[in-house]
């Protein structure tokens, strides 16, 4: 049998293995891609479908974030995805709280810019309708994030880069190796000239080299959604509190930020020790999601810890108030991440092969804007 012919190969059907198709494909190559399951499983629709710039460390990454913001929304307008322009409130309950959002305004022009700015209480409450106004002092407006539902978003980018660009989008095959120009397939021998191997939590398969030494372990989390809301009441910005400006690299480097851990490692030693940050979310349908925990390891068991999900929702409950947090839906979620403050892996163990990982859980935040610098 003749092996088919293409530009370029994308192995992985997440958002990283999505982006770096249309990436290649949007530069006039002829592309396929390869997933192995029958439909996206993994990371990227066990999350809160937030495109979440404000949180990026600043700098270069928060550009890339924001250029990933302008697909999503270019992506949608062209298929009617559903993407909410909703921004976000950072609530401060604290003065340690607020005294971190407050540097981070001063330290990061590039959002100040892009209209991140402190608000008061009142402000916050009469915007979000979530927001829970007891004890509250401020909060941190930014208008960047945008909210995707990440079970409709993942296989609406696939028809998209299908239909408008002629991307050979193979669901249910699994490549078996790489020897350029060929690379074998269970779908039979494809030939290319580059490929992309984005194959998120699977170290094992392909490349397994790179993964032994690249410094990538697991990240094992926790999520929850609740049913549809009543009445169709919206959630407006999405929502976290204190313990998520521990959490992202935006705020890394302030010296307020060393005050507030100091506080929350003796305030709420059993979060610190579950890497328990929240944030809220909403889907199409109206649902919301919440979470997350996260635990650090190669390998982890597979039992969700309900004494986890419980502290979810208490900390959820001190900065947001909802018309109805009962719990429909629980799962653990599982990515690749570097503890090293790397933001993402990209090595080339042969020529022509360019291995994309490690973006942690920031993918459907980072992984149209490192495409289009990875591909070129």
């Amino acid at each position: 049998m003749t092996a088919k012919r293409v530009d370029t190969a994308v192995v992985g059907g997440g958002i990283v293995g999505l982006a770096h198709a249309l990436a290649a494909a949007r530069r006039g190559d002829r592309v396929v891609l390869f997933e192995r399951d029958t439909f996206a499983a993994g990371a990227s629709i066990r999350n809160f479908g937030m495109v979440w710039a404000v949180g990026q460390q600043r700098g270069a990454v928060y550009e890339r974030a924001l250029r990933s913001r302008e697909v999503w929304l270019e992506i949608a307008a062209k298929t009617g995805l559903w993407a909410v322009e909703a921004g976000s409130f950072h609530l401060a309950h604290h003065e340690d709280e607020a005294a971190v959002l407050e540097e981070f305004l001063e330290a990061a022009p590039a959002a100040r810019d892009r209209g991140a700015r402190m608000v008061t209480a009142r402000e916050a409450v009469a915007r979000g309708p979530a927001v829970r106004a007891e004890g509250l002092r401020a909060a941190l407006w930014s208008p960047t994030e945008v909210n995707v539902d990440p079970r409709g978003a993942i296989p609406a980018v696939a028809a998209h880069l299908a239909e408008e660009y002629g991307v050979e989008v193979r669901f249910g095959t699994t490549v078996r190796g790489v020897d350029l120009p060929e690379v074998s397939t269970t779908d039979g021998v494809w030939r290319a000239d580059r490929v992309f191997v984005c194959s998120g939590n699977d170290f094992a398969t392909l490349y397994p080299e790179v993964f032994a030494g690249s410094g990538l372990v697991r990240c094992k989390l926790q999520m929850m959604r609740t049913g549809a809301q009543p009445g169709g009441w919206q959630l407006g910005p999405m929502l976290c509190g204190g313990l998520t400006l521990l959490h992202y690299a935006a705020f890394d480097g302030l010296d307020a930020r060393q005050r507030l851990a100091e506080r929350l490692d003796a305030e709420l030693p059993f979060e610190r020790e579950h890497g328990i940050h929240v944030l809220l979310s909403q889907t199409a349908d109206g649902r919301l999601t919440v979470g997350d925990s996260h635990a650090y390891a190669m390998t982890h068991d597979p039992f969700q810890d309900e004494s986890v999900n419980e502290a979810v929702l208490r900390c959820l409950a001190r900065f947001a108030e909802v018309p109805s947090a009962a719990v429909t839906e629980r799962w653990e979620g599982y990515y690749p991440s570097l503890r090293d403050g790397r933001t993402e892996l990209v090595v080339t163990p042969e020529p022509g092969v360019t291995v994309v990982n490690g973006v942690g859980g920031a993918g459907m935040t980072l992984s149209f804007g490192l495409a289009e610098e990875v591909v070129g």
